[in-house]
């Protein structure tokens, strides 16, 4: 019955990570012993002090709708996080919470993009980029980055992208699915870039913020004063605070979008959750120092999975320096045949590693880059080693 849906939603990809997961749920139902490594989500407990601001929220009465853009209280406490760690001056008009950081992007595209405009994203990119642009009647262009560059895009590789139809810049750092960092130098050679083209817009997801493993410092593009009234800053609790179910983000923007996310908003979902709203001005409150040993966890089990990898024939890994995940290139096996199956490319990989070894990654087509596949460290280190020798079991 696919022609009596839209066009729109017709043309629309599922997410590969929603999907590989769902794949996996599936096989564990039918008793087949399964390793998550695909879903982006942190395996910690969301944080008691995090919690018991719930349960205030609760005992307080806190149960009615919203206001769209969110609480006061959680505008002013989103105000103070971007001052504290970001070096960066909003004001309440300028915030705008939603349910999750997913629903801020998709705010931004429909607020921002008209038909044909085209949007640069640099490969890899978090899956959902893509369609969110694609939902907005925008056309992404793909920026492809190399494993030795450690997946970052040049100014001079930005500068070759730009036509008179783009209208927007996105990208995250760190980085979904490569872990990579943008250095402040780094952006800005991009803000250089950008000053010869008033018109686009930049979309920082920085979500994976906290989760920084000391090498480069967090940088924001709208620390540049020229590019300030130009960048989007998307955020949110779900990795760092380990909060993926409670679906709060937040963007700081300039006013003019920030009002139209709002519009949007108003009309879409409204306000997003209450209690979530309550907990999380306790959340970014807080100092980030007490979310620091899921961090240092996180950065022990990226050099345990790192070393079990490297020691795979076949596999090619840079050192991500933030989120956890691991973006090895596998092109080693396209072209081979394991166990009968002949392996044409990362998503052949991706499906052999879970019907063979019993491991659900995620194929690197889905991210803008088809040689590689993500795998997620964000498991227990009984399952990155469990999981790592299934791998190599499978394939040597």
């Amino acid at each position: 019955m696919n022609n009596q849906l839209s066009n729109r939603i017709n043309s629309v990809t599922p997410s590969a990570t929603l999907e590989m997961a769902a794949k996996a749920r599936e096989l564990r139902a039918s008793g087949k012993d399964i390793i998550g490594l695909s879903l982006g989500e942190p395996d910690f407990n969301t944080p008691d002090y995090i919690k018991d601001a719930a349960i205030q929220a609760v005992n307080d009465g806190y149960n009615s709708y919203t206001p769209v853009d969110g609480y006061v209280e959680l505008k002013d406490a989103i105000i103070t996080k971007f001052k504290r760690d970001n070096n960066l001056s909003y004001d309440r008009s300028q915030i705008v919470v939603s349910t999750g950081a997913k629903q801020a992007l998709y705010n931004v595209a429909q607020v921002v993009l008209n038909k044909g405009d085209e949007v640069i994203l640099p490969c890899p990119y978090w899956v959902s980029y893509s369609d969110i642009v694609k939902l907005a009647d925008g056309v992404p262009i793909e920026v492809a980055t190399a494993l030795e560059d450690d997946f970052k895009m040049t100014a001079a590789q930005l500068e070759a992208a730009i036509t008179p139809k783009t209208k927007m810049l996105w990208y995250s750092s760190p980085c979904n699915p490569s872990g990579s960092i943008y250095s402040k130098t780094e952006l800005r050679a991009l803000a250089d870039v950008l000053q010869k083209h008033p018109q686009i817009i930049v979309v920082s997801d920085e979500i994976y913020e906290h989760i920084n493993y000391g090498v480069t410092a967090h940088a924001s593009m709208a620390e540049f004063e020229d590019m300030y009234d130009r960048t989007v800053t998307v955020n949110g609790v779900a990795k760092a605070f380990a909060m993926t179910g409670w679906r709060i983000g937040y963007i700081g923007a300039p006013t003019f979008i920030a009002r139209a996310c709002n519009k949007l908003q108003g009309q879409v979902t409204s306000g997003a959750n209450c209690i979530a709203q309550r907990a999380v001005i306790t959340a970014l409150t807080e100092s980030p120092k007490r979310i620091e040993y899921m961090v240092n966890e996180f950065k022990e089990r990226r050099k345990l999975i790192l070393e079990l990898l490297n020691d795979i024939d076949g596999f090619k890994c840079n050192e991500p320096e933030g989120a956890f995940y691991v973006y090895p290139d596998v092109t080693a096996y396209f072209g081979k045949i394991l166990n009968g199956t002949k392996i044409n490319n990362a998503s052949d990989f991706a499906m052999y590693l879970l019907e063979h070894a019993n491991v659900a990654t995620v194929t690197g087509d889905a991210f803008g880059n088809g040689n590689c596949i993500r795998i997620s460290y964000a498991a227990s280190v009984k399952e990155i080693k469990e999981a790592i020798a299934r791998i190599k079991s499978v394939i040597s």
